[in-house]
């Protein structure tokens, strides 16, 4: 038979301060190990799956180009270049992605449709976004000068990447490309993206028009959207500022289901990812779990567009072409790089 415990008239008798010391260290020595085993647990968790789904990501070899490059401006901030491409695909397979099933690149069969130079910070919290227009009349190395779309319909990757260098001055790190077939898919893996269109038009080549208000577009209505510049005002730069728009929303619609409390909404959206977009074969999985680490701080608040000066528009060989101001773009790059823009965006 246990022992009662005998009734005492007396209250009990308060812990000594020392006990108390040792009550609080040991209860915050357990915090703290719950606390690093549940950042082990997240640490782990993105390091698994970078490295899963970083292994699952199309890499282009021979992405850049192999002679003399340009090295980075004294006084740049640490911060990493892009060069993101959107391609006009003419094949009926997908050609980028971990599902591609056709050549990425075919001489003469391809041209770039889009052209992002991206800057991110060091810390990644911080992107600036430069479009170059794709009727840009530039000199194309070992084929004189043409539009710049023309760079990978003539060489790929390596001479797309060679000719905007050469264009900035400014070496680039990483490469990035899609086609329109991976466009849809990867805007439908997010349900979709919420876009304001301003102004009614028509466009005569598609035939198909978009009216005022906010909407959230599919992959197929989107792709219509970020491509048409017949019946806008002001043409292809109307479209750019389309397409900066749609990857400003992209971006927000994507952080928004990237979440570790919600594994099957991520695993398909990084599944999408992969399945439609390809990089270059020296960005290894460190440097994409790096770049998703860095982006989940990117407000898009903190994101700036803007687009590569032009001159003025001129018909050259039957073609209209648009002349960059290239000393321009090379300060305006610059000043970016070194966290210096120029007060005049020039």
């Amino acid at each position: 038979m246990s022992a009662r415990r005998q009734w005492s008239p007396w209250p009990p008798r308060p812990v000594p301060p020392r006990r108390r010391r040792h009550l609080l260290r040991a209860l915050l020595i357990c915090l703290l190990a719950a606390v690093l085993g549940l950042a082990g647990l997240v640490i782990g968790g993105v390091w698994w799956g970078t490295n899963h789904y970083g292994d699952q990501v199309a890499r282009i070899p021979h992405a850049f180009p192999t002679g003399p490059r340009p090295t980075k401006p004294p006084g740049n901030t640490g911060g990493s270049t892009y060069l993101l491409a959107g391609v006009d695909r003419r094949s009926d397979r997908p050609t980028t992605g971990s599902e591609a099933r056709a050549a990425l690149w075919k001489y003469g069969a391809q041209r770039s449709d889009t052209l992002m130079l991206v800057h991110f910070s060091a810390d990644k919290g911080k992107a600036d976004i430069v479009s170059i227009p794709r009727d840009s009349w530039v000199p194309i190395p070992g084929h004189g000068s043409a539009k710049i779309n023309a760079a990978f319909s003539w060489g790929g990757p390596a001479l797309m990447v060679e000719t905007v260098e050469q264009l900035t001055g400014s070496r680039i790190d990483h490469f990035g490309i899609i086609d329109w077939d991976g466009f849809k898919t990867l805007t439908d893996s997010v349900g979709g993206v919420p876009i304001t269109v301003h102004e009614n038009s028509y466009d005569s080549e598609q035939h198909l028009g978009f009216k005022t208000g906010t909407r959230t577009m599919n992959g197929k209505e989107a792709l219509s959207y970020v491509r048409q510049r017949h019946g806008l005002p002001g043409g292809e730069f109307d479209r750019i500022r389309r397409q900066q728009q749609f990857l400003l929303s992209l971006v927000g619609q994507a952080r928004s289901r990237v979440s570790l409390t919600d594994p099957l909404a991520t695993d398909h959206m990084l599944n999408a990812i992969t399945r439609t977009v390809s990089v270059d074969d020296h960005m290894s999985n460190t440097d994409l779990r790096n770049l998703v680490l860095g982006l989940r701080h990117l407000d898009t608040s903190r994101a700036s567009f803007g687009i590569a000066p032009v001159v003025r528009s001129q018909m050259i060989e039957g073609q209209y072409a648009l002349i960059l101001d290239r000393h321009g773009l090379r300060t305006l790059w610059r000043g970016i790089e070194t966290g210096r823009p120029p007060a005049d965006g020039k």
